[in-house]
């Protein structure tokens, strides 16, 4: 993909490229959104973008890292390198607050408090009617990330992205 020619690439613009990315699996959160974008370095238009992936092995890591490099090349950059990095680690902390109310009114409820504070994931908020009266139905849903939920009163099924 040849770059865009003669357009200054200033640090908004950098901005926009990255967040026009979305998560392949989870298309309404831009990369920006699931904070895996842990350092940006612009050299007069030599860009490099660190990620962090959201798990060790995550399949959607290679097609994230090309969308990148293709949307900061058609912003104006000379040449990008996107690295994937693992320090610091990825974890549920880093989705924005937009990242999480897109996550709910995408019909996925947010993750809770981190692993080790003894979530109860028989009680997560069902993102459809907030009610809290729900059971897990298993802790895995169609990926590792995800576990599935059955709300009690709107009797509707969910998916949790889980607390990492």
């Amino acid at each position: 993909m040849t770059p865009v020619k003669d357009l200054a690439l200033d640090d908004s613009t950098l901005v926009q490229a990255i967040a026009s990315v979305t998560d392949p699996e989870i298309p309404v959160l831009s990369v920006v959104d699931m904070g895996i974008i842990v350092g940006v370095r612009n050299a007069d238009g030599a860009v490099e973008i660190d990620i962090t992936p959201t798990f060790s092995g995550c399949p959607a890591l290679d097609v994230i890292r090309r969308e990148i490099k293709e949307a900061v090349l058609r912003a104006g950059a000379r040449s990008v390198e996107v690295r994937i990095v693992y320090d610091p680690p990825w974890t549920s902390d880093r989705l924005t607050p937009e990242g999480r109310r897109k996550l709910k009114e995408f019909g996925l409820a947010p993750p809770g408090a981190r692993c080790g504070s003894s979530p109860n994931l028989d009680r997560v908020a069902c993102p459809l009617c907030n009610s809290d009266n729900t059971e897990m139905e298993s802790l895995f849903g169609p990926t590792l990330c995800r576990s599935i939920h059955y709300c009690r009163d709107c009797l509707q099924s969910f998916e949790h992205f889980k607390a990492v």
